[in-house]
């Protein structure tokens, strides 16, 4: 496995729209290994293959148990051409971005989506997720379609910079 190199804000490849993947094969699951490596050393919840610099369809999201003390359990899933299918509800919350380091802000969500998509194994998934699991896969999944947390903003004021140690891909606590 091997890390890999995250693109930044202004990296002309984040504003593009990733291309379906046709079919999982051996080089897709190894990118999918080093993924999950680099988004766990980043250290974030979500990364997206553009971010990578791979533009395909491809994203995994990882959201640790209890994750800002929400009391959720472990929501950990690569998906294939991922597709919102499904989505109600209306929450705000801070996002902050493995491109965008450093920065935050509050971003409307979904509070409860359903996804499609397919896994490493070439099987469809249908996953229902809400809370941060939800967040994160809508944060990850606009990656693919060339949009940043920052277009989603819209009180441009909620924009702040926090410490870096706090900076994490998708939904951060709100610094003050």
């Amino acid at each position: 496995m091997a890390l890999l190199e995250i693109l930044l804000e202004g990296d002309p490849r984040l504003r593009q729209k990733a291309l379906r993947v046709r079919g999982v094969d051996d080089s897709l699951r190894e990118l999918a290994r080093d993924m999950f490596e680099t988004m766990l050393e980043a250290p974030g919840v979500g990364l997206a293959a553009p971010q990578v610099g791979v533009l395909r369809r491809f994203i995994w999201v990882h959201v640790p148990e209890n994750f800002h003390d929400e009391g959720g359990p472990e929501f950990s899933i690569a998906l294939v051409n991922p597709e919102i299918v499904k989505a109600h509800g209306r929450v705000f919350g801070y996002e902050g971005c493995l491109s965008i380091p450093g920065w935050t802000g509050e971003v409307p969500r979904a509070e409860v989506v359903t996804v499609k998509g397919i896994g490493l194994d070439n099987k469809p998934i249908r996953v229902k997720a809400r809370g941060w699991g939800a967040r994160v896969l809508q944060h990850e999944i606009d990656h693919l379609d060339g949009i940043l947390f920052l277009d989603r903003v819209e009180d441009k004021s909620t924009i702040v910079q926090v410490p870096e140690e706090e900076t994490v891909e998708g939904p951060v606590e709100a610094a003050d």
